[in-house]
């Protein structure tokens, strides 16, 4: 332990498995009093208690991210039990893999609400208080396939997208207040969520990356350690790929 985020009060939505499980037990090892939202309470529940077993300072809330309530309700909790809120990582996402012509306006829209309205409200609910921490640092949790395109991934292709140009206009309108805004872009993770895609179609992803194989959630978690340390404090509106060098090709 390094204690690089000594100090920080952390929002990590999605965090009770994947890539936010990961995020939670590392920003708590470093530091940082960590707040875990999600839908799934009983898998929230075990985090924070793991996290609590090791020492660190954890707190479950539970939380649709497409509700502004409930974002209202995640700020506000977290303000009154830890004083502050330095750090958000919208990481919370849902995956439908579709064409155009296979993809339904209800799928659609649930895409565009949990993986991209959702990290706007987080970033409207939580920024007084990033901004009044005078060192606030928000991670949003995009995807390569934010960057880069393939085949019949047509509303997520869309919402991660998004949430790349949404961190570029955030860090941007934030840069002289105090707030630091970038995105992370992860390939092909060992996640619930890649679990989703057939077994082909994932097999032609490994394949096309050139370190050949799935990276872990701590390699997202790790690079977002770094954009919410004091490390990256001259980084904002950029946008951070972790993706076995598929991006590069």
């Amino acid at each position: 332990m390094s204690n690089r985020l000594e100090g920080k009060v952390a929002i990590i939505t999605g965090g009770a498995s994947g890539i936010g499980e990961a995020h939670a037990h590392l920003f708590a090892r470093e530091g940082a009093k960590v707040v875990i939202t999600d839908v799934q309470e009983e898998l929230g529940a075990k985090v924070v208690a793991a996290i609590q077993s090791e020492g660190g300072d954890a707190l479950f809330i539970r939380q649709d991210v497409t509700s502004e309530s409930d974002w209202e309700n995640v700020a506000s909790q977290t303000v009154e039990k830890y004083g502050a809120i330095t750090t958000l990582v919208n990481n919370a996402g849902v995956g439908n893999f579709t064409g155009v012509e296979e993809e339904t306006l209800e799928g659609f829209n649930r895409v565009v609400a949990i993986c991209q309205t959702g990290v706007w409200l987080g970033m409207r609910a939580c920024m007084p208080a990033l901004r009044k921490s005078g060192n606030g640092a928000i991670v949003n949790i995009s995807s390569l396939f934010g960057i880069i395109g393939t085949p019949s991934m047509i509303s997520y292709h869309g919402a991660k997208g998004a949430v790349r140009l949404m961190s570029k206009s955030a860090g941007l309108e934030y840069a002289q207040q105090g707030v630091r805004v970038n995105s992370v872009h992860p390939g092909i993770i060992e996640t619930p969520l890649a679990k989703t895609m057939g077994e082909e179609q994932m097999k032609a992803i490994i394949a096309s990356t050139p370190m050949a194989k799935m990276g872990r959630p701590i390699d997202i978690a790790t690079m977002s350690l770094f954009l919410s340390s004091d490390e990256a404090a001259f980084i904002t509106g950029s946008e951070f790929v972790v993706d076995g060098g598929w991006g590069a090709q």
